[in-house]
């Protein structure tokens, strides 16, 4: 038997670090927004006669074998010992599966990007356990139970839940957490996709980063009540709210200019969000015009970010791009599933 399932990493474009819990649920009219992209992660799963579990990771170019009698939830969930595995190890646990299976995985996304590719892998992961185990699906117990795996893996604070939904919706998504429930709003239309593809450019560092460090620093920072991390959380909360509303209105200018505001309110929230690299390849390509901002992806600290132009000829942010050591990720917004 072969079950195979692919979901796709997102690109934030205002609004993260406020999904985290109960954050949204302090700040008023909370909303993240983002876009379910062409970069997939993939998950094949098969069945063999091996007594244990193999698996084919395309991010680190290795395959593991974990003999059965080794997973048990003491080594699995309660120590280092496999540390590398251990977010995939720990879902396949919620399916009490240790042995005949062989998985080929792969994020979709670099590491350290920014772009929440375990997290859609996680997701991604679970939707093909329930197809080949017969288990129900539902879209937010799997959200819950992979937010949950990996919130005791990153082991400080919470974890966001906006990674995870593009993965199993596809489109362009609203995501808004209120008492008990995360409620999702699918924006897609064919208008918005040609407006965001042709004046955003998805951009890699080369540099890569640890979201659970950021967010964790502006997460205590918030509940130690400091005041520049309460207003500056407050202030991204009030853009993302306008932007959210430009978009409905179909102000395509406005939207724009939201989530180029929002990445500079994003820098001066946490000093460590954009990096040397990223502030120089900023101001140099800014210097030719029609530039609005950068965004970081994530939490930053490195990783992927997004360009906010109003029609900068391509050929040129290429050539910035390479001049810098960058690399330019292929950005298509996908359609929902």
């Amino acid at each position: 038997m072969l079950v195979t399932n692919q979901g796709s990493v997102r690109v934030d474009l205002v609004g993260g670090t406020l999904d985290i819990e109960p954050i949204n649920l302090i700040i008023k009219n909370v909303v993240t927004l983002n876009v379910a992209t062409g970069l997939k992660a993939k998950v094949s799963i098969s069945e063999t006669s091996f007594d244990g579990i193999e698996i084919v990771s395309t991010d680190y170019n290795k395959t593991y074998k974990f003999d059965a009698k080794d997973l048990t939830e003491d080594n699995v969930v309660y120590s280092r010992r496999f540390e590398e595995m251990t977010f995939v190890l720990q879902i396949l646990g919620l399916f009490k599966i240790t042995s005949g299976h062989k998985l080929e995985l792969s994020s979709g996304a670099p590491a350290g990007s920014g772009l929440g590719g375990s997290s859609a892998m996680g997701v991604t992961l679970y939707k093909a356990l329930c197809n080949l185990t017969g288990d129900n699906y539902d879209r937010n117990i799997a959200v819950q139970r992979v937010k949950a795996v990996e919130s005791r893996i990153l082991n400080q604070g919470v974890a966001g839940y906006q990674d995870y939904f593009p993965a199993l919706t596809g489109g362009v998504l609203a995501v808004k957490g209120i008492e008990g429930e995360i409620k999702v709003e699918q924006l897609y239309s064919d208008e918005l996709k040609g407006v965001l593809e042709k004046h955003l450019v998805l951009i890699y560092s080369g540099q890569s980063r640890a979201s659970g460090i950021n967010n964790w620093e502006v997460y205590k920072g918030f509940f130690d009540k400091r005041p520049e991390v309460v207003s500056g959380l407050t202030s991204i909360a009030e853009v993302s709210y306008e932007t959210y509303l430009a978009l409905k209105a179909k102000d395509w200018g406005k939207m724009l200019e939201g989530i180029a505001r929002e990445g500079k309110l994003r820098e001066k929230l946490f000093p460590g969000i954009t990096t040397d690299k990223i502030n120089t390849f900023t101001k140099d390509i800014s210097s030719l015009g029609k530039v609005l901002g950068v965004k970081m992806c994530g939490a930053g600290g490195g990783g992927c970010f997004i360009l906010v132009h109003e029609g900068l000829d391509r050929a040129t942010i290429a050539a910035k791009v390479q001049e810098h050591d960058m690399q330019i990720l292929p950005f298509e917004v996908e359609s929902p599933l």
